[in-house]
């Protein structure tokens, strides 16, 4: 018996501690994000910006980024994308530390 799997969503998480407490690099990183994530087939959502919480907890990171993708294929689209790239680059340029984690929703 074959039993088929359906497609599961992924979502992929990034935070960013900017090099130098550069906050700058967070507002920037969200103009791009909003600029060009979205043009990607199988993109369902980005959410990202600084914390907000008051528990103190973020470790040092300033910055999240959430993305929502219809399935594996989609983030396996993302990551060579040009306009994944525009958004890559800027995060590696201006951040001391990055932590990336893919899950299924």
């Amino acid at each position: 018996m074959t039993t088929a799997h359906a497609a599961r969503e992924i979502v992929h998480v990034v935070l960013a501690a900017w090099a130098d407490g550069r906050t700058d690099a967070g507002t920037e990183a969200t103009r791009l994000v909003d600029a060009h994530l979205g043009r990607i087939d199988g993109v369902l959502s980005t959410t990202s910006g600084p914390s907000i919480g008051g528990e103190g907890l973020e470790d040092g990171f300033h910055w999240m980024l959430v993305v929502r993708f219809r399935d594996r294929e989609a983030l396996e689209g993302y990551l060579p994308h040009p306009d994944h790239r525009v958004v890559a680059d800027h995060i590696g340029a201006s951040a001391a530390r990055v932590v990336v984690f893919d899950a299924e929703a």
